[in-house]
């Protein structure tokens, strides 16, 4: 007769699995181009991308919250979870992180945080034109990322002839949408962002779109104008009611 597994044991199977991600399935994606322009595009556009962003989110809000538990425990973590540590701060590119140093665990936290939908949502939009961008239906890249490595992605057209960058490749839009998310927690360029979001936290304020557009100077070349843009895109579609 087998044993019955242990509370923990089932605790532990349940963390690892919601971790995972084996509870959601992203939806096929859908042809954006199929829908007219307007109301009906936008509408199939968000419908399929907010469920990708809250799970993103949640999964970041699990790891967060483990990471609070360690830093108020750490004279009780042992070498496993000082190598999961470990791998999050290289994961997020914190460097030198030392469990008993306070400051280290500031510099962590401050990157394994959400990113508010109505963000996500309007540069989606913008980078991919709605879905219908060439990279976004050749590519997955519904957020304009770029990689250098030859052949990692689309050479764009209009690339100058001193240029080498290429518009990298995703295996699905959820595989990109991770990148994006990412690439925002842990890049330098958007430490901006990152410092705002923390002052939100500290304040015990909603973190808005609107708010943390302010660090996306580094994203365009357009800097001011684009995050003006992305401003008027989560008024304009009232995407604001999605970070609450």
């Amino acid at each position: 007769m087998k044993k019955p597994l242990s509370i923990a044991l089932l605790i532990l199977i349940v963390l690892i699995i919601v971790i995972s991600g084996v509870f959601f399935t992203a939806p096929s994606t859908p042809n954006f181009q199929q829908y007219p322009a307007g109301k009906a595009r936008k509408a199939a556009f968000f419908n399929y991308f907010m469920p990708l962003v809250t799970a993103n989110n949640q999964e970041i809000s699990i790891i967060r919250a483990k990471l609070l538990d360690w830093r108020d425990h750490k004279n009780n973590i042992g070498w496993w979870d000082a190598r999961q540590i470990a791998d999050l701060a290289e994961q997020y590119r914190v460097t030198n992180f030392v469990i008993d140093d306070e400051s280290s665990w500031k510099k962590l936290l401050i990157k394994v945080d959400i990113l508010p939908p109505s963000l996500v949502l309007a540069q989606a939009a913008n980078e991919s034109a709605w879905g219908t961008s060439r990279f976004a239906t050749s590519g997955n890249n519904f957020f304009g990322q770029w990689c250098y490595k030859k052949g990692c992605g689309l050479v764009p057209k209009k690339r100058g002839s001193d240029q080498e960058h290429e518009v990298a490749a995703f295996n699905s839009p959820q595989e990109s949408l991770e990148s994006y998310m990412q690439n925002l927690n842990s890049h330098q360029a958007y430490k901006e962002l990152r410092a705002i979001r923390a002052q939100l936290r500290t304040n015990k304020q909603t973190i808005t779109g609107v708010a943390l557009s302010a660090g996306l100077t580094k994203y365009s070349e357009r800097g001011q104008d684009y995050i003006a843009e992305l401003r008027a895109m989560i008024k304009f579609n009232k995407l604001a009611k999605y970070d609450k």
